[in-house]
């Protein structure tokens, strides 16, 4: 999670929303979601540009109106970006890992 964001002080209020959103999002088969990806999507996505006067019912807004694709989308993203498991391995280590 991307720490020093403008709304972290508001994350202990929206427990709700994220929860509320977390078993949305399970009951569409998501299920390994946690509030804390979805905070972390909407820190890096929606909330980029912070405002400085936000009001809680804006964040709420925000948290209850992700789409499971939109999700999803951002997701699949983070994890081509991330490093791969494999690239610390050597060639060889690669072959003696998929031959067996």
């Amino acid at each position: 999670m991307i720490k020093n964001h403008p709304y972290d002080e508001y994350l202990a209020l929206v427990k709700p929303a994220l929860k509320s959103k977390r078993e949305e999002f399970a009951i569409l088969g998501l299920k390994t979601v946690t509030d804390e990806e979805i905070w972390n999507f909407l820190v890096k996505k929606k909330w980029k540009r912070p405002q400085e006067d936000i009001h809680l019912h804006s964040i709420v807004s925000s948290i209850m109106s992700i789409q499971a694709g939109e999700y999803m989308n951002f997701a699949t993203v983070e994890a081509f970006k991330s490093p791969s498991v494999f690239a610390d391995l050597s060639e060889e280590e690669l072959k003696d890992l998929l031959s067996n």
